[in-house]
């Protein structure tokens, strides 16, 4: 069975629980996991990039009581936390709101992934994870094909872990990844949302025809899609005039069908037959209920055909 099969359509994405924009406390990031896994899902996804290794840290503590074989969690490689005694009395640069006692130190060499993935298994408490992504090589593409992938292969053939993949924000070099090894799942995000299709061409049927997983992440474009009334950013930037204004005609649309925004943006990439999760990030089990929600009510496909015929949905 391929790992796709038993992820559930929707995952807890554990960047928020970092401290992504904005900090939570531990009380309130242990209870959104826990809202998660009392929702149902059961694919869970973190990595040493959100918030300088909080986000793996609170992960495996809230997912501690758990028994290991119900759920399934993802972590990443290629972003290595070392001290950074110069950050000493400032806040993370990278969008977390942490202190800047660690840096992150780029490194897809093969020994880098074997000591990312044994430094995050320390954060998270476990002696193993499921599934390892190459996260974002973007620069990086030479070593993160040649050492990174093949250190990555030699664990899941050893079975240390059950499932290999990459994780990124662009669909071209997922799809160069996809072509040239033999990846198990992708993660891409927020290019298959409302407002971006850019991976449906090429990606997303080369997934299809490879039996590749993808889970598909970002899928409210970093706030654009994520209320009914669209504002705010998009891609981690203020939203450009004219998307805004695209989000504002989907959403009329939307509501002729009784559905909100952000519910046809968690349903929309779910149409798609290579799609397998929708990966969506909370940081309190109010977002978490939310969310489900969201994810639970029905969408009439009549709404789908409604975008189509007003050239919102090409």
């Amino acid at each position: 069975m391929g790992i796709g099969e038993d992820l559930g359509r929707y995952g807890f994405g554990g960047g928020p629980i970092g401290n992504l924009f904005t900090a939570v406390d531990d009380a309130t990031a242990h209870a959104a996991v826990g809202a998660a896994y009392e929702a149902g899902i059961r694919l869970f996804d973190t990595a040493p990039h959100y918030g300088l290794g909080l986000s793996e840290r609170r992960l495996g503590a809230a997912l501690a009581g758990r028994p290991r074989g119900a759920y399934t969690l993802s972590t990443k490689v290629g972003r290595l936390l070392a001290p950074a005694p110069e950050g000493a009395g400032r806040r993370d640069d990278e969008g977390f709101d942490v202190p800047a006692d660690l840096r992150r130190v780029r490194d897809y060499s093969r020994d880098g992934v074997r000591r990312s993935l044994e430094e995050s298994l320390q954060r998270l408490g476990l002696d193993a994870v499921d599934i390892v992504l190459i996260h974002d090589p973007d620069e990086h593409w030479e070593q993160a094909v040649s050492e990174a992938y093949p250190a990555l292969a030699e664990l899941r053939d050893q079975g240390v872990v059950r499932a290999i993949g990459a994780g990124m924000n662009q669909w071209e070099m997922l799809a160069r990844f996809v072509r040239e090894t033999d990846m198990d799942v992708v993660m891409l995000a927020g290019r298959y949302t409302l407002l971006d299709r850019s991976a449906e061409r090429e990606l997303l049927p080369l997934c299809a025809e490879r039996g590749v997983a993808v889970l598909a992440a970002g899928v409210f474009n970093s706030g654009l899609l994520a209320t009914h009334e669209p504002s705010g950013t998009y891609d981690y930037a203020p939203a450009p005039g004219p998307l805004l204004g695209r989000a504002r005609r989907i959403a009329a649309v939307c509501e002729r069908h009784g559905v909100t925004l952000p519910q046809a943006a968690l349903a929309f990439p779910l149409r798609h037959p290579a799609v397998v999760s929708v990966v969506a990030g909370a940081r309190s089990p109010a977002e978490v209920t939310r969310n489900a929600a969201l994810a639970a009510a029905p969408v009439p496909e009549e709404l789908w055909s409604d975008l189509a015929a007003e050239g919102l949905l090409r």
